[in-house]
């Protein structure tokens, strides 16, 4: 047990590496996306794949799933999944109590049969898949072939594959295209903000009994936050040693000097925790640049208003009788003046910038363009609609991102958006292709709100569908265009 347990008034050890789902965070989108994957496995046909880096908290996020679905789902967790692709098959129907014969086609159909039992019995089977990206190309195609075990109207075996980024550019090969093809769902596990890595630290530390004021220091858990990149397993590892100096010093609080002596007894890799948080500096650029743009504008308004302000001051003025607030009402009403005259410049500022260039750079636009829609009609409409879109909307404007997918494949997202027009007015779905090193990835969008609160609202209007089998969330234009 951890030293610092009594000081601390704790039952237990808040920090451990190992998962227990006493601990899940369902913060920073974790939540959701369980709620999404838990729909998408109890409501699809496909196979769903979960990506992210290594310690960002899929095995924790696969545990829970294994709780969350019902009883009448039986599920197979393969912990070891570098088996080889005849292995695989005999290691589900050892966890499904059934003897298969060596040879793999009639293995293959002795399977399918007491699948359609189990079917027929109300019993559903998901097999979970961790650390997916170990799997070589034979047994990723088995996992292909076991998807296509279906009855006559149904599939028999739901497929959920967890894996690091690599499982990406594994999939990505031109070989394994037809098991890309029945990816359905993609969730990506990112990494926790410097905001999100507070809160955390906060629910682990209270989950485990603690009830004072907040341990960590604002500081300490912005150090904490860098030096793990966001990573929820080296969050864990440097917050316990944390705890740990804190302890050593009989301080009931863990301060930026304690972080510190946990982040030099550690020995990550610096460069990983870097790229980890990458999405999240892009992010913040975004957020800066929108900052020094709204200083430059405050400044401009301000400049143009001295010369309102002293022309004001300089004619001699009789006190006026005050007002029951104890103010003179001529102070009232040039008040009133100067903010009318503020909200006529900022008017004009706002008029200004709508008639400036494109916000797209040609980069991103060349990028846009890159995407091939091979002549579908619905598709190459809502990408120009798209181009627009960035072109004009304002930073602080929301959209709701309904999904990001690895499979842009044009037949594939064409097909989508004839689903969806019957659903949404399709006027208000837009699409953003991000060209990666080895695919397109696209990022799926719905409506342009003026706050973060009216995409909220507009969130709870959705499809029921789409609320649950998708991880809705409102991004702003800034953002959006920052990541591109």
């Amino acid at each position: 047990m951890a030293l610092y347990l009594e000081q601390f008034g704790l039952d237990e050890p808040p920090f451990r590496i190992t998962p227990h789902t006493e601990f899940f965070f369902d913060g920073a989108e974790r939540g959701a996306t369980l709620e999404a994957l838990a729909y998408a496995v109890l409501h699809d046909e496909g196979i769903v794949k979960v990506s992210g880096e290594v310690g960002s908290g899929k095995t924790m996020l696969c545990r829970m799933l294994m709780e969350r679905l019902p009883s009448e789902v039986e599920t197979i967790y393969l912990a070891t999944p570098s088996l080889a692709r005849d292995e695989i098959l005999h290691a589900i129907a050892d966890d499904l109590e059934l003897k298969l014969p060596e040879r793999r086609s009639v293995a293959l159909r002795e399977l399918q049969e007491h699948l359609i039992t189990l079917y027929g019995a109300g019993r559903r089977v998901v097999i979970l898949i961790d650390e997916a990206h170990v799997m070589p190309e034979d047994t990723l195609e088995q996992v292909r072939l076991l998807s296509n075990l279906e009855s006559s109207r149904h599939k028999l075996l739901q497929i959920v594959l967890f894996g690091q980024p690599e499982l990406d550019a594994t999939l990505a090969k031109a070989s394994l295209r037809q098991l890309r093809d029945r990816i359905t769902h993609s969730f990506r596990m990112r990494p926790l903000a410097a905001a999100e890595v507070a809160k955390y630290l906060a629910f682990r530390m209270r989950a485990a009994g603690y009830r004072g004021p907040d341990l960590f220091a604002p500081r300490a858990a912005n150090r904490i936050a860098r030096a793990s990149g966001g990573l929820t397993r080296r969050i864990n590892i440097l917050a316990d040693k944390s705890l740990l100096a804190a302890y050593s010093e009989g301080a009931h609080a863990v301060t930026e000097r304690h972080a510190r002596a946990a982040i030099a007894d550690s020995e990550f890799d610096a460069a990983a925790a870097r790229r980890a948080w990458q999405p999240l500096r892009l992010a913040a650029a975004g957020l800066g640049v929108g900052l020094i743009l709204g200083a430059l504008i405050q400044w401009l308004i301000l400049t143009a208003q001295a010369p309102l302000v002293q022309a004001r001051a300089a004619p001699p003025v009789k006190q006026a009788p005050a007002t029951p607030s104890g103010r003179p009402q001529q102070d009232l009403e040039a008040e009133l003046d100067l903010e009318q005259e503020l909200d006529a410049i900022a008017a004009m500022d706002a008029g200004y910038m709508a008639a400036s260039e494109p916000l797209l750079s040609q980069s991103q636009r060349q990028r846009l363009q890159a995407y091939a829609t091979s002549g579908y009609k619905l598709l190459s409409e809502r990408l120009a609609a798209t181009r627009e879109l960035l072109d004009s909307a304002p930073d602080e404007r929301y959209a709701l991102e309904l999904f990001v997918t690895d499979n842009a494949e044009a037949a594939r997202m064409e097909r989508f958006l004839l689903r969806a027009r019957d659903l949404v007015p399709i006027s208000e779905v837009f699409l953003i292709p991000v060209p990666g090193r080895r695919n397109t990835r696209l990022r799926v969008l719905y409506g342009t709100f003026q706050s973060e609160r009216e995409a909220l609202d507009a969130l709870t209007r959705l499809p029921p569908k789409y609320q649950h089998a998708f991880r809705v969330a409102p991004r702003r234009f800034g953002e959006l265009r920052a990541q591109m």
